[in-house]
């Protein structure tokens, strides 16, 4: 049931949130929905391996098939239980690591974050500019860290119109104190 929990919260993300997707220029297909669907669908397909295996009294169902060819002396039924022990505690791992890493992680995302800045409004980059408009939109804010992120990819005192408190037409080239400021 956890799996499909985890599967269902990743297509929803995917759904209701699959424009925030391209925000990443470097790996557009990582998504914290593509990683919830992921780890959702390989978790479902083991747990209904070991109900099927359970239900049915079948070792080898317990199993994967190259497991079970692999590991001929050995209680299957231990190995499944062993395979979800593996997949728990490289869960508690990937959260570990993310908390030590967390600095670092968070320097990359925004660096990342900011080379995708430069790609808003481009040719080919639709998808992209549309996220960093809804992004802006929705979170009253402007920018990765603020509004001055912008300066840099206009080299000039400007922000997109999704940056302004009340959108018009060119209203980022306006005063600065109509743009969102974080």
């Amino acid at each position: 049931l956890g799996g499909c929990g985890i599967l269902g919260v990743g297509v929803w993300l995917s759904v209701t949130q699959g424009n925030f997707a391209t925000l990443s220029s470097s790996l557009p297909s990582l998504s914290a929905a593509n990683l919830l669907i992921a780890v959702g669908t390989i978790t479902m397909v083991i747990g209904c391996l070991g109900c099927v295996g359970a239900v049915k009294e079948s070792r080898p169902l317990l199993l994967t098939v190259a497991i079970a060819r692999v590991i001929k002396d050995s209680r299957c039924d231990s190995l499944f239980f062993i395979l979800l022990l593996l997949i728990f505690f490289l869960e508690i791992l990937f959260i570990m690591l993310f908390f030590i890493y967390q600095d670092e992680i968070d320097h990359y995302a925004q660096r990342d974050l900011k080379k995708g800045l430069q790609l808003f409004g481009t040719e080919g980059n639709v998808g992209l500019t549309n996220a960093w408009m809804i992004v802006q939109t929705d979170f009253r804010c402007c920018g990765v860290t603020n509004h001055t992120d912008w300066f840099e990819v206009y080299n000039t005192t400007r922000v997109p119109d999704s940056c302004c408190l009340e959108y018009s037409d060119n209203c980022g080239l306006d005063n600065p104190g109509t743009w969102w400021t974080a």
